[in-house]
């Protein structure tokens, strides 16, 4: 099943100080992806006039508009408006690699194009190797038959066992800590199932997106209460590929789902990166909306 939506997003950056200039890499917008996800249309617009504006594509192939400042004269409003297409993707569980033919197929796998498993088996800036969670993966998935059994399992063992709490950990937590003290949100969450299935051989990439939310029976859709999300892809070898899982909600993504970019970690996706030139505090606010197109028919 196909379904189309139409994604909404603010990002606000309220700045106590005057604020002088600064650069920012914005990632927000859906990628296209053969067969999976399509673009239909895309843009991010900001309220304040940038110096420079510039879009590209980055390694892991991940849309990025780039704004650059001379000053900026209030707060700074980002606006992103997408219209998607996603799919649900069959998976063959018969033809995911078993974890004993792993290595064998890496040995044979020689690409180093963007979503090669290669760049996402070592540790990288975010994610440094754990041994509480090291143990953990081993002890959880260690002797399963396949990978996609293992990853599986890893996804269902950190949805039980970790809470869920936006409170307890911020952008910068290392995933040691959210782990010994078994909260976090879905980048945590997403972190220390990389980390787990690194060490176990497994290579795994950082999604970030867009999740759709289904309001309770009976109960209204509240403007602005979706969410950007994170979850994980796991190579599954050769024939079967990147599989994606949802640890935070223990799912195998399907098409509630909605992929911006891949990376190593946060840092290679991270929604903005940048600086600004400014004193005191700042504060942020984010409203996503994921709309089915059938719910409401507005162009993106």
């Amino acid at each position: 099943m196909t379904m189309r939506y139409d994604i909404r997003l603010t990002m606000e950056f309220a700045y106590e100080g005057q604020s002088g200039g600064g650069r920012h890499a914005i990632r927000v917008l859906p990628r296209s992806i053969d067969g999976v996800q399509r673009l239909v249309a895309g843009h991010v617009d900001v309220a304040a006039k940038p110096a420079e504006r510039h879009e590209r594509l980055d390694f892991f192939g991940t849309d990025v508009v780039d704004f650059a400042y001379d000053a900026v004269d209030g707060d700074l409003v980002y606006h992103a408006r997408a219209r998607v297409e996603r799919a649900a993707r069959r998976i063959d569980l018969a033809s995911s690699a078993s974890l004993a033919g792993l290595p064998g197929e890496l040995a044979k796998c020689a690409a180093l194009d963007a979503l090669a498993p290669i760049h996402f088996l070592a540790a990288s800036p975010w994610i440094a190797p754990d041994a509480a969670v090291a143990r953990y993966a081993r002890e959880v998935a260690g002797g399963r038959a396949s990978v996609y059994e293992a990853a599986s399992a890893l996804n269902a063992s950190i949805y039980r066992d970790m809470r869920y709490d936006a409170e307890a950990t911020d952008v910068n937590t290392p995933l040691g800590e959210a782990f010994a003290e078994r909260h976090g949100v879905c980048q945590d969450f997403s972190h220390i199932m990389i980390a787990g299935l690194r060490h176990l051989g497994i290579p795994a990439a950082y999604v970030s997106g867009y999740l759709r939310t289904i309001p309770p029976k009976g109960a209204v859709r509240l403007e602005g209460a979706d969410a950007m999300h994170a979850w994980v892809a796991a190579w599954c070898g050769t024939e079967l590929g990147w599989v994606e899982f949802d640890p935070t909600n223990d799912l195998v993504v399907a098409s509630d789902h909605i992929v911006v970019g891949y990376g190593r970690d946060y840092g290679d996706v991270a929604p903005v990166r940048g600086v600004i030139r400014t004193a005191g505090s700042q504060t942020t606010r984010q409203a996503v909306d994921v709309v089915p197109v059938a719910q409401d028919q507005e162009r993106p």
